[in-house]
C-alpha cells in the first residue's frame, strides 16, 4: 500500500523554534522543481512564506506565485491530507508531485510520521519520503540539552541541516556536529548556506530514485558509511552501543546529565546473511512494536525472506505504526542480498533487540546483559517499564 514509486512523496521539515525552517523553506520554494509541489503548514503567519499569494482555491488551499500549492493544517493532519487529495482528484486544484509538511518547532515528529503511515486511505496515496531537520548552530547544543523534542527531531532525520554557522564559533560548531553525529550517525549533515541545500533535491530521501523509479536501498538505509556498520553476528557488549558521547558544558549543566539524555537514543543495524523465515520475521516485528513500540523511533529494513529470497521485503515503521510490507521485484544490487535493518531507538538497548532477533531465528545462545531478562520475560527490559 505504500513505498511505491507512484505514491506522492511527503517530506517532513522539522527543527526547533528559531532554527531556520522558514528561511530554508523559502529558498527551496524558489527552485523551479517545486512548482508542482504542495506545502502544508500550521499557520501562514508562523511560517512567513514570502511568496505572493495569488489565488485561493478554497478549503485553505492557495496557489503561490510560482505555482506551488500551500495549505494550512485545520484539525488533524490526516484530514488536511485527505482534503488535499480530494481537491486534486476532483480537479479543484492541480496535481502535485511532492508534499512538504513543516512542523511547529515544538513538535515531536513521530505523530506526524504516523499520520502519513498509519491511515490506510492516506497510505494509499502518499508515502513518507523522509525527514529533514534544521538545527541552529548558535543555540543547537543548549536546545538539545534542554528539549527531548529536539533530540527526537535529530534522531529520526534523514538529513540534518545546520543553520547560522557563520554566527557560531569554531569550537562550538565542532561540538555541535559531533553531538549530531552521536545522536544520528546515518543522517547526511549539510550546511544551510550551501547552494545544494536550498534546492528541491534536499527533500529527496525515499526508497525510490525520483528519476529512474528504481529502488536505491543504500541511499535509503544510509548504512554504508555509518560508524556501527558491523555484521549481525558480531555482538558488542558495551553499555551504549557504538556511540561515543561527548561531555558538553552549557549554562552550568551537569555534563553527565547531558550524556544520559543522549545515551538513551541509539542508532544501530542488524545484518543477516541467510534468508529469514517469514513467520519468524512477522513475530519479531509484532513483538517489537506491540511491547516496545513507544521506544522504536524509526525502523527501515530490506529483508531476504525464505519463501521468495529473490524478491526482498521492504519494511518501514515509526513506533508501533508500520507500512504494510512491500515486495521489490528484484534486489537492487544483485551482489548484496543481505537482510539489513536500521533501527533508531530510545531507552531500548541494542543488545536486547539483537538478542530478541536471534531468539526468533533460533540462533545459538550468546550471553548478553539482557539475555536472562529476555528468557524470563520476553516483553521486559531490566529497569524499564513497558
Amino acid at each position: 500500500m505504500s513505498l511505491h514509486a507512484d505514491r506522492i512523496p511527503v517530506t517532513i521539515l522539522t527543527g526547533f523554534l528559531g532554527a531556520g525552517k522558514s528561511t530554508l523553506l523559502n529558498r527551496i520554494l524558489k527552485d523551479p522543481a517545486m512548482k508542482d509541489a504542495a506545502v502544508i503548514i500550521n499557520e501562514f503567519g508562523d511560517v512567513g512564506i514570502d511568496h505572493l499569494l495569488v489565488e485561493s482555491s478554497g478549503d485553505a488551499i492557495i496557489e503561490l506565485s510560482d505555482g506551488c500549492l500551500c495549505c494550512t493544517v485545520r484539525g488533524e493532519l490526516v484530514d488536511t491530507l485527505a482534503n488535499l487529495m480530494d481537491a486534486i482528484q476532483t480537479g479543484k486544484v492541480k496535481a502535485v508531485r511532492r508534499i512538504v509538511i513543516e512542523t511547529t518547532g515544538l513538535a515531536d515528529p513521530a505523530p506526524v510520521m504516523q499520520a502519513i503511515m498509519g491511515n490506510p486511505v492516506i497510505a494509499t496515496n502518499f508515502q513518507l519520503d523522509g525527514v529533514v531537520t534544521v538545527v541552529d548552530a548558535v543555540n543547537g547544543l543548549q536546545t538539545l540539552d534542554n528539549h527531548e523534542e529536539a533530540r527526537k527531531q535529530v534522531a529520526v532525520a534523514d538529513r540534518l541541516i545546520v543553520s547560522k554557522r557563520p554566527m557560531a564559533g569554531g569550537e562550538g560548531l565542532g561540538a555541535l556536529e559531533a553531538r549530531l553525529r552521536d545522536l544520528n550517525p546515518r543522517a547526511a549533515l549539510m550546511d544551510a548556506d550551501d547552494e545544494e541545500t536550498g534546492t528541491a533535491g534536499v527533500l529527496v530521501n525515499g526508497l525510490y530514485d525520483p528519476e529512474t523509479k528504481i529502488a536505491d536501498v543504500g541511499r535509503w538505509l544510509r548504512d554504508e558509511n555509518a560508524h556501527d556498520h558491523h555484521h549481525h553476528d558480531h555482538h558488542h557488549h558495551h553499555g551504549h552501543g557504538h556511540h561515543h558521547h561527548h561531555d558538553h558544558h552549557h549554562d552550568g549543566q551537569d555534563p553527565h546529565d547531558v550524556n544520559r539524555h543522549d545515551a538513551s537514543i541509539r542508532s544501530f543495524s542488524i545484518i543477516e546473511d541467510k534468508p529469514i523465515d517469514p513467520m519468524a520475521l512477522e513475530m519479531f516485528i509484532d513483538l517489537l512494536r506491540s511491547a516496545h513500540g513507544e521506544k522504536l523511533l524509526r525502523m527501515k529494513a530490506i529483508v531476504a525472506v525464505s519463501d521468495r529470497p529473490d524478491k526482498p521485503l521492504v519494511l518501514h515503521g515509526v513506533q508501533n505504526i508500520f507500512h504494510p510490507p512491500v515486495r521489490l521485484p528484484a534486489w537492487p544490487d544483485a551482489n548484496d542480498r543481505r537482510t539489513r535493518m536500521v533501527l533508531i531507538t530510545k531507552d531500548l538497548p541494542e543488545d536486547f533487540v539483537k538478542t530478541l532477533f536471534d531468539a526468533f531465528l533460533g540462533k545459538p545462545r550468546i550471553d548478553t546483559p539482557d539475555r536472562a531478562a529476555l528468557e524470563s520475560n520476553p516483553l521486559a527490559v531490566p529497569g524499564m517499564k513497558i
